[in-house]
């Protein structure tokens, strides 16, 4: 009994240390032991492989096994690792899973990541996976994505990892031959994800990346709204709208558009630019609507539309072809509403401690999707847009419910708020901010007293820093 009080007490001092980390300095504490693993299947390269575990050994993991199995045995070998992680009875600092396969194999990889994302252990540690394809036959030599990452996390480890993702991103695919080929990340991180340690007496470190997109030129908004049967949808519109008209941008709203309208909305919107005289540099569109239980936007007659229709139909634009579009998506993906994560050995004794509010069960995950060759001669990646230069922010984790009252939603309200106070900040770091503000609301929906969490999911295959304001 002694033993499992003492290792209670020693979980609940670092877990209350990570959530003083996060509200206090944006960043995890990554105090813990960090533990790195490799699942790879038999046809990937062993220079793969060793460059993989040159990343890890620069971003300071401890322990970083290689398991070679088959990808559908994949489950099971993580299903070994979280059980493995769980009898420790101590948290970790930070896991690190490498999926490496050939392409179009890891056809479900949200069922591997949903297999951490329960591991007590890693309650409100960052989990990081490297999903990795290869295409059949391809040589072995290890391509842009994994040279350029190797390189980076050597010469900049104080880098936050989204910092090194954004600059290997815009490496990766500037030298890849068309758009076909970039990097994708989903990322629910609720701060900065600092791995590398900067000795005090040492010279002093690199910044940030310098690479900045140019905002210099004119800047176009759509927001797309469904009004009717949404209470606090007027304020989500009032403020976005007011927001996108402080920060220059050309705003065109249209409330109430039915299925068919959204695509054509987006249609127009990008025939638009490309006609206009003068170019553009940056453009968001918003969308508000009902959501569908598979991720559908439904307009205001009921019916469906993919969201992921309306983003590829602006990726089309050749008037924002290399400049930033912004895609904010406030709507249910889903019905699940989500508990959240709370500690579960004894009960009474965390409620005694007053231990740390319930955790979204989605958070704290990032997700990197890139091709181990660094090739563009196949199809996009796994999980990417068919170009680079795209940051979508869902106001939900994939399956669950976006919440909203009179007042307004959540997501938007928290999100303008947040640009508002620092405009001239780093868009993807600015929206790290709005999730961990949004993952520490308990809110209830109509139909239920008890409270439930939420979680955003932000992708992103932005390759320069984008900041709305100088």
């Amino acid at each position: 009994m002694a033993f499992l009080v003492s290792g209670t007490l020693r979980m609940a001092a670092q877990i209350a240390d990570a959530q003083d980390s996060l509200r206090r300095k944006g960043k995890y504490s990554v105090q813990g032991p960090r533990v790195a693993l490799t699942l790879s299947s038999p046809e990937v390269s062993a220079s793969t492989v060793a460059l993989l575990e040159s990343v890890f050994q620069a971003l300071g993991f401890e322990s970083c096994p290689r398991r070679e199995a088959s990808v559908q045995d994949f489950l099971e070998e993580l299903t070994g690792f979280r059980e493995q992680l769980d009898a420790h009875r101590a948290p970790a600092g930070c896991v690190l899973v490498a999926l490496v396969a050939p392409r179009g194999q890891l056809r479900q990889p949200q069922k591997l990541v949903r297999e951490l994302s329960g591991c007590e252990a890693l309650r409100g540690c960052p989990k990081v996976f490297l999903l990795l394809s290869s295409a059949p036959g391809a040589s072995p030599k290890p391509g842009t994505f994994l040279t350029g990452l190797s390189e980076l996390c050597g010469r900049c480890p104080h880098w936050s990892l989204l910092q090194l993702l954004t600059e290997v991103f815009r490496r990766t695919a500037g030298e890849s031959s068309g758009a076909a080929h970039c990097p994708v990340l989903r990322s629910s991180l609720r701060g900065a994800l600092c791995l590398g340690d900067v000795e005090p007496w040492g010279p002093e470190p690199e910044p940030g990346p310098r690479a900045q997109y140019d905002l210099s030129r004119d800047r176009a908004a759509l927001l797309l709204a469904v009004i009717r049967d949404r209470p606090g949808a007027q304020r989500d519109v009032e403020a976005l709208g007011g927001l996108c008209q402080t920060l220059g941008f050309e705003t065109t709203l249209r409330t109430d558009p039915t299925a068919q309208a959204f695509q054509g909305e987006l249609a127009q919107f990008r025939e638009r630019l490309d006609t206009r005289r003068s170019p553009v540099s940056c453009a968001l569109v918003a969308l508000m609507a009902h959501g569908g239980p598979q991720g559908q936007l439904l307009g205001a007659d009921g019916r469906e539309v993919q969201p992921e229709a309306l983003v590829q139909e602006l990726s089309r634009c050749r008037a924002l072809r290399g400049r930033p579009k912004i895609f904010l998506l406030q709507a249910c993906r889903g019905g699940h509403r989500d508990v959240g994560l709370g500690p579960t050995a004894l009960p009474w004794f965390w409620r005694w401690l007053r231990a740390p509010p319930a955790t979204p069960s989605h958070a704290d995950v990032l997700q990197i999707y890139a091709d181990a060759q660094g090739s563009s001669s196949g199809g996009p990646t796994p999980g990417s847009c068919d170009q680079a230069d795209i940051l979508v922010a869902y106001a939900a984790a994939e399956g669950c419910v976006a919440y909203r009252d009179e007042k307004g939603s959540d997501f938007i309200q928290t999100l303008v708020e947040v640009l508002r106070a620092a405009p001239e900040g780093d868009l993807l770091e600015l929206l790290t901010e709005v999730n961990q503000r949004v993952c520490e609301l308990d809110v209830r929906g109509p139909d239920c007293s008890e409270s439930r969490k939420a979680c955003l999911e932000i992708r992103s295959s932005l390759r320069r820093r984008l900041c709305l304001q100088a």
